[in-house]
């Protein structure tokens, strides 16, 4: 079996959120169970083409633009961390280069807004990918697209690549990450499409009068998945589908939830070089040294309070309001917190607020910082997550790795991967609120002080956690079944057209 995941961003390479941490890791877990896998990206300024060894092939590949031939030549290179299976070369990844379209300083947009011509840069990316593959001699069983960025190239594999001899036997997949986020553009750029009026239409592209790229994804896959099984059910409700749930209701039966893994590589308490002192399940030790040594470096008081960490964008979707709305009560506990992150301006002067008045018991760092991040994961006795929604979610994943227990509401994927714990029965991997209020998330932190307050039975919660594989083998696993389902479509379709 051949895959090529194609996506706007690709870890390391480029990030600007989760999307390129599941295209990096994901065709390096699929590479070590055997299957022939490349990555597919465009080749943006920000990328360190020596520091990751990307080379010309010599290769270009064209696609129409408004009539007009837009040619991009083709970089390659190894995909860090990727070994292969016994003979089977290690995965790929392959850039499109084309100046006009990708050397920004930015990939989407700045604070200011999302950049201009986003249309048709993305309407371009997915066009180029069935050339690139061409140029390269990779011929897909599955092209994997992911996101409104890649979203008309299904569409396209049944338009403009309808009977080439190239992908007669290639089925598409096509991975929402968040439905939030559509990549809608006004109907005047329908041009740069490249196709007839016909595909403008309800039934189509087209939505409240806009085009709307997430849509044709959706519409035009032969296989559709999003990053939880409880999410996958969410985006068929009018609260959760941003108005693609009625799309979603007609795709139910080719619908499907995979939970994203972590890479083991990346995050390992054991060989983390951010970390103070690496631990494991046989040193719990080095994870006491962690939170001594963070609290130190913060400015927080000693002791043995219970550390509770938020790695977050400091937004109402990831559940800040609640947070915001319970502040003080929380910070009258027996407890400490530490944040890391950015978003919106009013929680930026709350909790700094909060902090000038209780620097002692909570420290706030309006950043990113990876650094920082790994050992608020290490040090930290609970992780917190309260989000509003959840597609997916990689925090209470890494947390459970670094044996941190997270809090989170049971929604999208922290639904299906936190479970309450129970005391009596030992049960349970974290503490889980449904409902959406600070009276709930309250009552989920003062269960998980009092669950810390037995050292026996935390110990042991600890280590289960530790112990659990949420890897990206284990998620690749369910990916090539559904490119099974894929590629059964795919030739299930040629039979018809002969």
């Amino acid at each position: 079996m051949k895959i090529a995941v194609c996506s706007s961003e690709v870890y390391p390479f480029a990030k600007t959120g989760g999307l390129a941490d599941v295209a990096g890791a994901l065709p390096k877990a699929l590479s070590r169970l055997g299957v022939e896998t490349c990555a597919v990206m465009p080749l943006y300024k920000v990328i360190d083409r020596v520091k990751w060894g990307l080379k010309k092939t010599g290769k270009t590949a064209k696609a129409k633009m408004d009539g007009k031939d837009v040619e991009a030549a083709i970089w390659e290179a190894a995909l860090p961390g990727a070994t292969g299976a016994g003979r089977l070369a290690p995965a790929r990844a392959f850039f499109a280069e084309v100046p006009k379209y990708y050397d920004r300083d930015v990939l989407y947009g700045t604070p200011k807004g999302d950049l201009p011509d986003n249309a048709e840069r993305f309407i371009y990316f997915s066009k180029i990918i069935p050339e690139v593959l061409k140029a390269v001699d990779f011929q897909p069983d599955v092209i994997h697209a992911n996101d409104w960025q890649t979203g008309l190239a299904a569409l396209y594999m049944k338009t403009l690549y309808e009977g080439d001899p190239f992908f007669r036997d290639s089925g598409t997949l096509f991975t929402v990450h968040n439905i939030g986020y559509q990549g809608k553009f006004w109907a005047l750029d329908w041009h740069l499409v490249g196709l007839g009026p016909e595909y403008f239409n309800p039934e189509g592209l087209e939505f409240y009068g806009d085009i709307n790229c997430l849509k044709g994804g959706l519409v035009y896959s032969d296989i559709i998945n999003t990053v939880s099984k409880t999410y996958s059910k969410e985006i068929q409700t009018p609260e959760f589908g941003y108005g693609l749930e009625g799309v979603l209701k007609k795709r139910a039966a080719d619908l499907y939830g995979i939970v994203n893994g972590i890479d083991y590589d990346e995050w390992n308490p054991e060989t983390d070089k951010n970390l103070y002192r690496n631990y494991g399940l046989g040193d719990l030790r080095g994870k006491q040294a962690n939170k001594k040594a963070l609290k130190d470096e913060l400015g927080l008081a000693a002791g043995t309070k219970p550390l509770f960490g938020i790695i977050s964008r400091l937004a109402d979707q990831k559940g800040l309001d609640l947070i915001a709305s319970a502040i003080d009560e929380m910070m009258s506990l027996n407890l400490q917190v530490v944040v890391l992150g950015a978003g919106e301006e009013k929680y930026h002067k709350l909790l700094a607020d909060v902090a000038r008045k209780r620097p002692k018991n909570i420290s706030v760092n309006l950043t990113f910082d990876a650094r920082l991040a790994a050992r608020i994961y290490a040090a930290s006795d609970v992780f917190m997550m309260p989000s509003r929604y959840e597609p997916c979610g990689l925090g209470q994943l890494i947390s459970l790795r670094y044996g941190t227990i997270p809090l989170a509401r049971k929604t999208g994927g922290l639904a299906d991967t936190v479970k309450n714990y129970s005391p009596k029965t030992g049960r349970g991997n974290g503490f889980v609120f449904t409902d959406y209020s600070p009276k709930a998330f309250l009552k989920a932190v003062k269960a998980a002080l009092s669950a810390y307050d037995d050292k026996t039975g935390w110990k042991n919660l600890v280590l289960a956690a530790m112990k659990e594989d949420n890897s990206w083998d284990k998620s690749a696993r369910e990916y090539i079944k559904l490119y099974g389902k894929a590629a059964e479509a795919a030739k299930e379709r040629q039979e018809k057209a002969a």
